[in-house]
């Protein structure tokens, strides 16, 4: 259990929050959210005790251990990976090395044994001596191979290390677990088995994540920081999400008696519990809003970029045809190999490889930005497109303000016309005149997003769209999409804009597809695909 008591934290005169009084107790998990520069990982700095509040107090429940996901990928680069893991477990490591260093004595004395006695007693009690096979468990559920476990930290690769730490935050069953975006560099595998085992986990999770999928997954209560507090909420970040907005609709209409909103928020509460009961990860914890009160539902402060699409024309059936396109990486890898599919009028088309680099090729190849390749591809006539690549760094090397920049994509150049889209993208008053080459990630992907409602295009190419965005943006993002009456081609980590957005399968291999229309999460499960898989990348 961790408890805040009036905890605050401010840098100058720049408050993130105050007053925070608040219990994080076993057997929950708490979805931490709120946009960028909230406060989010600033609170889990605090509570690791990595930064100091500047007032109130932290307390953890007597006896307990803490445990932080490392994000120094070279902190341990001298360590064997399997020491790597058992380190994570500070008190049972010291122990460790303690008897150990007794054991090795060449004059080892009637105090020393009463030393290793006592430090054998302990280390049975922490249960040392699976502590080995405990964290090679853990790294092979990872998917770290067992011929790696002995290997120096310095010889893999950053996403086997991304997993490793993981691996070591999770190593011993910590009461109280901080995890500051766990899935970032991680494949979906390996955020299934993830997602399942913080699912059944009985001790204190919080959790920082743009990923609502696993949010929704893991999360049994909602941490919100916004405007300078944090509240916290039963339900998880979709409860959270679908009811504020409820809420506020309700705040909007006047007209409304109080007790025919009660009665809707009611009947919401009731319907998603019912929806809770019969999802696919649902556990004895997750009747998570057994409990809730209407009175907690309330609007949110949140601001929402308004992302609208509006295509000039609708699309013909002809789209795409793409006849024995094959593409070769630098290093000599096969990306994918005599790839042959039309794309129909209606599809929404979500692109997957165990190689990641298959699907920005495959992209730059039909925005004609890669002429290296094999096979052809032919776009239908009465097809626009509008291209979101992985790599926007090149549209942003210049020196122009967020006015200027924009005016490069459009006609009209009327100023109102340009802070139009700008407001749209939460850009407003004086942030028009920032600096392009200034921007963080999020506010480039929020001007390239502007950049793409100005072409009115009515298919929709899209590499990664989600990467840097908060989640106002993603939701607002994944909203519009969902709406969108042209064609989309897609590739992302996210499994909500996925399942929510796609209506077709398509995985690149290096011999050939996998074509389905078929649901995401079916796709991930299905024996049968995975079979299919295993022929494709051999």
């Amino acid at each position: 259990m961790i408890t805040l008591s009036n905890l605050a934290i401010q840098f100058g005169k720049r408050v993130l929050f105050s007053d925070v009084n608040m219990k994080f107790t076993a057997g929950n998990c708490y979805g931490i959210i709120g946009a960028n520069g909230a406060g989010k990982s600033t609170l889990i700095r605090i509570l690791s005790g990595e930064l100091d509040p500047t007032r109130g107090s932290i307390q953890i429940g007597p006896g307990e251990r803490l445990s932080v996901l490392k994000q120094d990928h070279f902190e341990f680069d001298e360590l064997t990976v399997i020491d790597t893991v058992m380190m994570g477990y500070e008190e049972l490591w010291k122990v460790k090395e303690e008897k150990d260093a007794i054991y090795l004595k060449e004059d080892f004395s009637d105090a020393d044994g009463i030393r290793a006695s006592e430090l054998e007693e302990k280390f049975a009690e922490m249960n040392g001596w699976n502590a080995e096979s405990d964290a090679a468990a853990l790294l092979s559920g990872l998917g770290i191979k067992e011929a790696l476990h002995y290997q120096l930290m310095k010889e893999l690769s950053g996403n086997e290390k991304v997993k490793i730490l993981l691996a070591r935050a999770l190593f011993g069953n910590p009461d109280n677990l901080l995890l500051d975006e766990p899935t970032n560099d991680l494949d979906l595998e390996t955020v299934m088995w993830l997602e399942n085992y913080l699912a059944n986990y009985e001790n204190t999770v919080l959790v920082v994540s743009h990923d609502r999928h696993f949010l929704d997954a893991v999360s049994t209560n909602t941490v919100d920081i916004d405007y300078g507090k944090i509240k916290q909420f039963a339900g998880n970040y979709t409860f959270w999400y679908e009811s504020s907005q409820l809420a506020l609709r309700q705040q909007q209409n006047q007209n409304k008696k109080a007790e025919e909103k009660r009665k809707e928020l009611e009947e919401f509460i009731r319907r998603f519990s019912a929806n809770v009961a019969k999802s696919k990860q649902a556990t004895s914890r997750r009747k998570m809003l057994d409990k809730l009160n209407v009175d907690e539902i309330q609007p949110s402060t949140r601001r929402y970029p308004g992302i609208i699409f509006t295509p000039e024309r609708e699309p013909g059936n002809m789209v795409l045809e793409i006849s024995g396109l094959s593409k070769t990486a630098e290093d000599g890898t096969v990306l994918f190999n005599d790839v042959n599919f039309n794309v129909e009028k209606n599809d929404k088309v979500v692109f997957v490889s165990r190689d990641p680099r298959a699907m920005t090729a495959f992209f730059e190849i039909i925005n004609g930005k890669d002429t290296n390749f094999k096979g052809s591809f032919n776009w239908g006539q009465t097809i626009t497109t509008a291209y979101l690549p992985l790599d926007n760094s090149a549209f942003f090397d210049n020196n122009l303000n967020l006015l200027d920049w924009l005016a490069q994509y459009t006609n009209d150049t009327l100023e109102s016309n340009l802070r139009s889209y700008l407001g749209k993208m939460l850009f407003s008053g004086e942030e028009v005149y920032k600096k392009s080459n200034i921007l963080s990630g999020g506010e480039k992907m929020r001007c390239m997003i502007a950049r793409m409602m100005l072409e009115n295009a009515n298919l929709m190419i899209l590499d990664s769209p989600t990467n840097h965005l908060d989640l106002e943006s993603i939701q607002a993002f994944n909203n519009t999409l969902i709406n969108f009456k042209g064609n989309i081609l897609m590739a992302s980590h996210d499994r909500e804009f996925i399942q929510t957005v796609c209506n077709r399968i398509i995985e690149l291999t290096p011999n050939g597809i996998i074509d389905k229309q078929m649901d995401y999460d079916d796709y991930l499960t299905s024996e049968d695909i995975k079979a299919i898989q295993e022929k494709m990348y051999k």
